[in-house]
């Protein structure tokens, strides 16, 4: 696998119920053409995250159909809604087994070894903070849970419910994070009993015979800091069992990979803990802060980000969209959008695209529904992004030395050289340099090249994203003074230098 690789994230049923309306029935993963896979290999991907396989339950499914203020969000992306559009969310797990829908554990199998055969490998979802209300182990391993008391049901109704389990009536606690209510839907774990972190242990090694890697929903909310901030006394095991306060994550990641050496592990991650999630053994982490400056459109802070330490910045999933934030079409203007797209998709990290997002779909589909509007595809954003994967899966963007590259101003007292953002890539005989003004105004700036084998010869720099463009210059002057740009409002260039 690439030292950069790519990955495309799929909603697996909107996809699916996509396919199967237009084939006139039911379609499950056996139905998937292969020439959708090619594409998808051709467009340099080595990654396929499914979204939402897992089977949910009716339990989530009536929460989805009776919370009103949702009933208001489906009818916003989706205006004639139906509630036959609501399958409940994918994060209300009742099992980890492929959904029946979606034809079961052998249609999953036999999907994973037709991606296998075009080198690209399948990411499914864990979610550790919680599981759906009809869960087994509700009922029937209640001491697995957070419990709360009449008082906390009476108090805090969104966050807690009564039912009746094989030890008797219990209220428990629906799953959340600090700064929310709880999720109605689902049914929090205790990371503090040692028995569930046993079972977790043993749900994440099932997972990792099913494929290459998971993504890990809302990782930071087991980090015991977090849960113990989210939880506090509650969270003492309701069984008398002494309480555990040891990472989660280390031990979970250690025993998935003793079985499976290459197994991949991505986290969703906030709140400045992606550090700690990666020396906890994650391979990938969110970096929902480059998201955020490049959102902010500011040149500075993207900048300065990139000053981070390198095997960081390696092990960081660059997005401009994924199913839990706004389409990026919807949320940067076309030409913001592509600028953004440029610097997300090539600098260091695990490159991450959402199905939809290069045919500019600007409707965030709900997580609750299985059917999306339909929406034009942008022809002119779709061609941008076939030239910017082109270069997304060269050799120097996916296996090369990158640096950042100083920029200097051009003349005294011109300040637009501050919205350039100048890196390389350099690969044995191969060489990109991209630059990008990630500004609202013309801009210029002299670029500082790190190669010093370039005195004494031409240069050739050829724009891959403008196959037309094309300019000479003296190696000397160039080392000497740097590479003058000229560019409009979030224009970029990405050269091949040679």
């Amino acid at each position: 696998m690439a030292y950069h690789p790519s990955l495309y994230q799929i909603n697996t049923r909107v996809w699916l119920h996509e396919l199967g309306r237009a084939r006139g029935r039911p379609a499950a993963l056996a139905d998937v053409d292969d020439a959708v896979l090619d594409r998808i290999a051709a467009d340099g991907f080595d990654w396929v995250w499914l979204l939402g396989v897992w089977q949910t339950g009716e339990a989530g499914r009536r929460v989805s159909l009776s919370q009103p203020e949702w009933q208001h969000e489906y009818r916003e992306v989706l205006p004639d809604f139906t509630p036959d559009d609501v399958s409940g969310s994918p994060f209300a797990i009742r099992e980890y087994v492929v959904n029946r829908d979606f034809g079961g554990p052998r249609a999953l199998q036999l999907f994973r070894k037709r991606l296998a055969e075009r080198n690209l490998r399948l990411m499914l979802d864990f979610v550790p903070n919680h599981t759906a209300l009809d869960h087994p182990w509700v009922r029937e391993r209640p001491e697995l849970y957070v419990h709360g008391s009449d008082d906390d049901l009476a108090r805090e109704p969104d966050n807690y419910w009564r039912l009746r389990t094989r030890t008797g009536a219990r209220v428990l606690a629906h799953g959340r994070d600090p700064y929310f209510s709880g999720w109605s839907d689902t049914a929090q774990l205790n990371y503090r009993h040692p028995w569930l972190r046993k079972a977790m242990r043993e749900v994440l090694e099932t997972i990792g015979d099913q494929c290459d890697g998971v993504r890990c929903d809302m990782a930071m909310l087991v980090l015991p800091d977090v849960f113990a901030r989210t939880w506090g006394d509650r969270a003492r095991p309701a069984d008398g069992t002494p309480p555990s306060d040891d990472p989660f994550w280390p031990a979970a990641i250690a025993g998935v990979r003793a079985r499976h050496p290459d197994f991949v592990f991505m986290a969703e991650a906030y709140w400045d803990l992606e550090w700690t999630l990666q020396q906890q053994g994650f391979d990938y982490t969110y970096d929902k802060r480059l998201y955020d400056r490049l959102r902010g459109q500011d040149a500075g802070a993207v900048r300065g980000h990139l000053l981070a330490d390198a095997e960081y910045q390696r092990r960081s999933a660059r997005f401009l969209e994924n199913h839990d934030e706004p389409r990026a079409a919807a949320t940067f203007p076309t030409q913001v959008h592509q600028a953004a797209a440029v610097i997300t998709l090539l600098v260091p990290g695990l490159r991450f695209v959402h199905e939809g997002q290069p045919a500019g779909r600007k409707v965030r589909t709900s997580n609750h529904l299985r059917r999306r509007v339909l929406e034009p595809v942008d022809r002119e954003l779709e061609s941008f992004y076939a030239r910017l994967f082109a270069c997304v899966r060269r050799t120097e963007t996916r296996e090369g030395d990158w640096r950042l590259l100083p920029c200097e101003a051009a003349w005294d007292g011109n300040p637009t050289w501050d919205r350039f953002i100048a890196f390389s890539w350099e690969a044995p005989a191969r060489r990109l340099l991209v630059a990008v003004n990630y500004g609202a105004t013309h801009a210029q700036c002299y670029v500082r090249l790190p190669w010093s084998d370039v005195d004494g010869r031409a240069v050739v720099f050829h724009d891959l994203m403008s196959p037309s463009v094309e300019y000479e210059r003296d190696g000397a002057d160039v080392r000497r003074r740097g590479l003058y740009l000229d560019l409009p409002p979030w224009g970029y260039h990405i050269f091949e230098v040679s």
